[in-house]
């Protein structure tokens, strides 16, 4: 599994630490992913999702319905 959205396809970028004595090292700044049960093609689906698709409306979560047994009278 990419660590990537599914939605707009956010993946993570690469820089440096830089540290007051300007030593530099290697770092990733990750996307803020969230697994979602969406409905893809009328699907129900679980995919990967960043916050700001969620927060834009991008995606259409998907309701679950809780079965309950008939009514007994």
């Amino acid at each position: 599994m990419s660590k990537s959205c599914e939605i707009c396809g956010k993946k993570p970028l690469f820089g440096n630490n830089v540290s007051h004595a300007n030593n530099i090292t290697k770092r990733r700044w990750m996307p803020n992913l969230q697994s979602v049960r969406a409905l893809v093609k009328g699907v129900p689906k679980k995919i990967s999702v960043c916050t700001s698709c969620l927060k834009a409306g991008k995606v259409i979560k998907n309701i679950r319905v809780k079965k309950t047994s008939p009514a007994v009278n």
